[in-house]
């Protein structure tokens, strides 16, 4: 009830009241503030070793070389012990919240009995009967680790505060005034910083080292059990510039498969691209309308030294800048052959 002062002193007045506005709104001051207090206020709710992870990720814009560019942090914290795990990414689709698991997994050494999420689109389908329908692809993911996955009532992401706390957490400390050469190096410093900055924090409500707690953890052990290798699979046919279209991004083959159709296996962090049974090209995942080449690729079509007496750079397509040199000829040799007493 939205205790709307106007409606009610309506609705009174049809009951035969004969009050003023002000004497309900004098009446009715005490009920919102008790309803404010109770809409805002939660119970802390503290799990036992080993019962639950939160997940959740977080956007910050990162220099990475010379482009800021937004930057996905997948964070997975444990409950009980408030260690926490943090990867970037370039966006948040599944196959990116698959790998995150996998990689929080193997640094934890474990996998907890549940974990929660504030009902992600790439995981949560929808709701019914007051069920939370999963994507197919991660529940058997959820089963395949041995966790169960649940998801916070609609509107209640405060239910999830060990993690929004950790990513905030993330943000401020670890990235706060940052820039880094690449994706590799900011994920390195990500790992450098929760070994030895997260983890030897005395966390300010439990008042404990999380590498202290941790050692009381009682995750279930990963054992032999096999990465749970999601892929997907796309087909295309390679255009004459060699560059085939991936998720907004152009990557390069070997030219002497152009006008062959190929394969590509995307995983979470790089496309491998097959002509039948044969990798001819593996690339780490670029951003939206990046072109990846590879040098190699074009063995044989490029000159590798600027021809002399040039007064100024050749110019070209300056995706191609990082290859080589564009054979140039003087505009002169065109203009001898053409003059009367010419070679022709």
């Amino acid at each position: 009830m939205a205790w709307n002062g106007q409606v009610l002193h309506r609705e009174l007045q049809g009951l035969g009241f004969t009050g003023g506005y002000l004497q309900v709104q004098r009446y009715i001051q005490p009920l919102r503030v008790a309803r404010r207090w109770a809409a805002l206020a939660t119970v802390r709710f503290e799990t036992a070793p080993g019962e639950q992870a939160q997940v959740d990720f977080g956007q910050l814009r990162v220099w990475i070389g010379d482009t800021e560019t937004t930057v996905h942090l997948f964070v997975f914290a444990l409950g009980y012990s408030r260690r926490l795990w943090t990867r970037a990414y370039p966006h948040e689709r599944l196959d990116v919240v698959l790998d995150g698991h996998e990689r929080a997994f193997q640094y934890f050494g474990g996998v907890p009995l549940t974990c929660l999420y504030d009902n992600p689109r790439t995981q949560v389908t929808g709701r019914r009967e007051g069920r939370v329908l999963w994507h197919p692809v991660f529940e058997d993911f959820a089963r395949a680790y041995g966790f169960t996955p649940r998801a916070c009532q609609p509107y209640r992401a405060q239910t999830k505060g060990k993690v929004e706390s950790g990513v905030k957490y993330v943000k401020r400390n670890a990235l706060a005034g940052r820039r880094f050469a690449s994706w590799e190096a900011l994920n390195a410093w990500l790992d450098e910083w929760s070994a030895t900055v997260a983890d030897l924090r005395v966390h300010g409500t439990t008042h404990e080292r999380p590498l202290d707690r941790f050692a009381r953890e009682t995750l279930t052990p990963l054992g032999a059990r096999r990465p749970y290798g999601y892929e997907r699979v796309r087909v295309r046919q390679v255009p004459a510039d060699a560059l085939i279209a991936i998720a907004a991004g152009r990557y390069s083959v070997p030219v002497q498969y152009v006008g062959t159709t190929v394969t590509v296996h995307e995983t979470a962090t790089h496309y491998a691209i097959y002509a039948g049974a044969d990798c001819i090209a593996r690339h780490a995942k670029g951003g939206r309308h990046t072109v990846v080449m590879d040098p190699a690729h074009y063995a044989g079509l490029l000159r590798l030294r600027s021809p002399a007496g040039l007064t100024a750079p050749p110019r070209w397509d300056p995706a191609y800048h990082q290859l080589a040199d564009v054979m140039v000829r003087d505009l002169a040799t065109y203009a001898a052959l053409v003059e009367p007493g010419g070679a022709r």
